[in-house]
């Protein structure tokens, strides 16, 4: 089977990596760097699993900057290219999907195209319409940034966006790649699988926001919010997983999720879906708040990544609460390993010392406790109380 994979992110890679155990990929990216990083087998991303497969793997992998060289003799062509939200139109950027898939038709109408970028609700039924074709699919895909390819080595699920051959045939690429025997593989209507994606996620944004606002309120009187969560989240119905204070959610996915799930409710009834958008502006107004109320005359910033074993900082809570340190004139500083070679990220300081960061910090500030941090608790800030992402 040859397969060619557009976009080499944490889904796109994750996915070729997983796919060219068996079959021939070609990994596409404009990027001439990732190119020749995936040539040379090392990983462009941070995620564990991709730069073990690439470096110990016999992997049938191959990677271009040219689009139109792959895409000849291709029978499916893997759309992984990134969607932003864009708050001025009120939805998801779709044009490096859209400039895709007209790339695609133009030299291999033949090959099935198959959208793992997140999509508006109906995006696939509007362009099988534009662009005259019925070969477009779309398959969610369900991964942590740091872990993309464990999660589809393990997946929670196989869903694609349609129910005929061609559908299962690519369910049963994905499941023979995949190392849980058992996943469950769900054929559903294409506009189906696009609100299982957004609604999916915009529920794991509600699950952060409760605990956040749980933690909001133990820490505006004076209460352990540990205790309270743990007693809460013995209830079964409730659980004990994906219940740690942060600063928000953050990342990739989450935010600007959550802003498209409630652009397609425009005429539909509906007060949780905005209520989790707004809940996530209020959380990081009270954490810079709180921060505040210290007094300091600097605040030190410990990472802005979201998850460990990440090199993301896209939409990132921690930027949130910068940027509201910021309009109040407040001296920050920051240390993020990722960012070496630079001096400064936003306007504002980079000391890649750590020593010399904790010394200049009267607050540091960290979404994630570390044991860097361990000698300096008296300075620190946080929220994390289980040390988990």
């Amino acid at each position: 089977m040859n397969i060619v994979v557009v976009g080499t992110g944490y889904v796109g890679l994750s996915l070729a990596v997983l796919l060219a155990e068996r079959h021939a990929v070609v990994a596409v990216d404009l990027d001439e760097r990732k190119v020749a990083a995936i040539l040379a087998r090392r990983s462009p991303i941070v995620d564990a699993d991709i730069t073990e497969h690439l470096a110990t793997r016999p992997l049938r992998l191959d990677a271009t900057t040219n689009p139109a060289k792959a895409y000849g003799d291709a029978q499916w062509v893997v759309i992984a290219t990134p969607t932003d939200y864009d708050p001025d139109t009120g939805s998801f950027n779709t044009a490096s999907v859209d400039a895709v898939m007209a790339d695609v038709l133009r030299h291999n109408p033949l090959a099935t195209m198959v959208i793992k970028s997140t999509i508006p609700v109906g995006f696939v039924e509007a362009a099988r319409r534009r662009l005259g074709t019925d070969r477009i699919l779309f398959s969610p895909e369900f991964l942590r940034e740091g872990k993309a390819l464990h999660d589809n080595l393990h997946p929670s699920r196989i869903v694609v966006g349609e129910r005929s051959e061609r559908a299962a045939a690519f369910a049963a690429m994905l499941k023979e790649a995949a190392l849980r025997p058992d996943v469950p593989v769900l054929l559903v209507d294409p506009t189906e699988a696009e609100a299982i994606k957004l609604f999916a996620n915009t529920y794991l944004a509600m699950r952060v926001a409760f605990f956040n606002e749980l933690d909001t309120f133990a820490a505006s009187q004076g209460l352990n919010a540990r205790q309270i969560i743990d007693g809460v989240g013995l209830d079964a119905r409730i659980g004990t997983h994906y219940n740690n204070p942060s600063f928000g959610y953050g990342g990739y996915c989450l935010p600007k999720d959550t802003r498209q799930l409630l652009a397609n409710y425009e005429a539909v009834p509906q007060n949780l879906i905005r209520a989790v958008v707004e809940a996530n502006h209020t959380r990081k107004d009270f954490i810079a708040h709180d921060i505040l109320r210290r007094k300091p005359n600097v605040v030190g910033v410990h990472r802005l990544i979201m998850k460990s074993g990440s090199d993301n900082f896209r939409a990132s809570s921690v930027l949130g609460v910068v940027t509201r340190l910021q309009s109040q004139g407040v001296n920050v500083v920051i240390h993020e390993p990722s960012l070496h070679g630079q001096s400064s990220f936003m306007g504002l300081p980079l000391e890649h010392d750590l020593k010399a960061f904790k010394a200049a910090s009267d607050v540091i500030v960290a979404n994630r406790m570390s044991a860097d941090l361990h000698d300096v608790l008296d300075k620190v800030y946080t929220r994390d109380l289980f040390g988990g992402d």
